[in-house]
């Protein structure tokens, strides 16, 4: 049996718009009276994201200053992932058509994911995901979960999901973070970083994933290949 197990954030969903409007809201509310800021136009700003340039280093180069732009990124950590700023995440525009490709193809197809289990069904109900991943192919925090941070946290759902999956005489992982390429090498498990998430190409290369591929479609066509 093969084995595909997906992130959420990045290779199926896109999370630009959220992280943008967040930007935006944290902008104007930080900013002084007749301060004048600089809104970084989104393609600029996601560019940045995905380099991993400090927040209080973009909070700065949009016109705060050092104590504002502290500010700035405790406010963003704070709603980041509310469910007031969630509904702004989309399907990438290939992600139905491919995890349906991956469904024909008979692939047991889990998600793997730093979401808590309300913000996984936000999505999945909002976008009608869900009926690709029964409940027992989802791994996700617990509502009450204290992150850590992912590279620590992925890597144990990982192990959880390794130990209770039925085996599988091949198992891939796709994702858009360093996150997910430790938690599939600490296990042994190969992996491709995806380019249409939070990291680019030079961020996904330093953690040396066994390929880097465009999007989740071209992902599974490398999986579906090889098998």
């Amino acid at each position: 049996m093969l084995r595909l197990i997906t992130d959420f954030d990045g290779p199926i969903v896109d999370v630009s718009d959220r992280y943008y409007r967040v930007y935006q809201e944290c902008l104007t509310e930080t900013s002084g009276e007749g301060q004048t800021v600089r809104e970084l136009p989104k393609a600029e700003f996601w560019d940045m994201k995905r380099a991993r340039v400090p927040e209080t280093e973009i909070g700065i180069l949009s016109g705060l200053d050092a104590a504002q732009a502290g500010e700035f990124a405790q406010k963003r950590r704070q709603i980041i992932h509310t469910l007031d700023y969630l509904k702004y995440d989309r399907p990438v525009a290939s992600a139905v058509e491919t995890l349906e490709k991956v469904q024909r193809a008979g692939v047991d197809l889990v998600v793997m994911t730093m979401r808590r289990v309300k913000e996984l069904d936000e999505a999945f109900n909002r976008c009608n995901l869900g009926h690709f991943f029964p409940e027992n192919r989802r791994y996700c925090l617990p509502n009450d979960y204290v992150k850590t941070g992912d590279v620590k946290d992925k890597p144990l759902l990982m192990a959880k999901a390794l130990a209770e999956l039925p085996p599988a005489s091949d198992i891939w992982m796709v994702g858009d973070t360093e996150a997910d390429i430790v938690a599939a090498k600490t296990h042994g498990v190969k992996v491709i970083g995806v380019l249409c998430g939070i990291r680019d190409r030079a961020q996904l290369e330093m953690h040396q994933p066994d390929l880097i591929a465009n999007n989740l479609s071209e992902a599974v066509e490398i999986i579906l290949d090889s098998y």
